[in-house]
């Protein structure tokens, strides 16, 4: 895994040992990005179910002003540290070492609003629509916040909650990105 442009781009990055965490394969990453914009002009990152913290340090290797990375698995808190230390700019990540859940009331208690949201939560959890509607209900995304959605491709897809628009879908193999943009009704 590396990171593949920006600031960083051409960095390795570990992987986080065993089979918990499910890394996104720099393909998929790879074309992620260009769905969403190849490159970003500033602006607040959340990945709240970072795993190695790849999403969030490619957005802000590609312009993101800051990230903020969310897990709660001891080894995926400690790759993420190594993957932040590769950057040499730690600085504009910050680690919650959490539940998303929590990170989220958090998150809303400080009034923090973020622009670009990744969730990649267990394939297992079918918790997309509820998080997304937390996020909004909670005041934490930004008008025309970009929200990324990574499932395997036996997961039917979502429809929207109230505030949000669908705008992007692809299939990789055996992951789907969708990506949907809140409209703030």
């Amino acid at each position: 895994m590396r990171i593949i442009a920006g600031r960083f781009g051409g960095r390795r990055l570990l992987a986080v040992p065993g089979k918990q965490t499910r890394p996104t394969t720099d393909k998929v990453k790879e074309a992620l990005f260009s769905m969403i914009g190849p490159y970003f002009d500033g602006g607040i990152a959340l990945d709240l179910f970072a795993g190695t913290g790849g999403l969030g340090i490619e957005a802000v290797s590609r312009g993101c002003d800051q990230a903020i990375l969310v897990d709660k698995q001891r080894q995926a808190q400690a790759t993420i540290s190594h993957n932040l230390a590769v950057t040499k700019e730690p600085e504009r990540f910050h680690l919650m070492k959490m539940s998303a859940q929590l990170a989220l009331d958090q998150l809303a208690a400080s009034q923090t609003v973020v622009d670009l949201v990744f969730l990649d939560p267990p394939y297992r959890f079918k918790i997309m629509a509820e998080l997304m509607t937390t996020m909004a209900t909670a005041g934490l995304l930004a008008p025309a916040a970009i929200i990324v959605a990574e499932t395997d491709h036996s997961t039917e897809l979502i429809t929207p909650p109230i505030g949000f628009s669908q705008i992007k879908h692809h299939d990789y193999g055996l992951t789907q990105i969708t990506v949907y943009q809140y409209t703030k009704e």
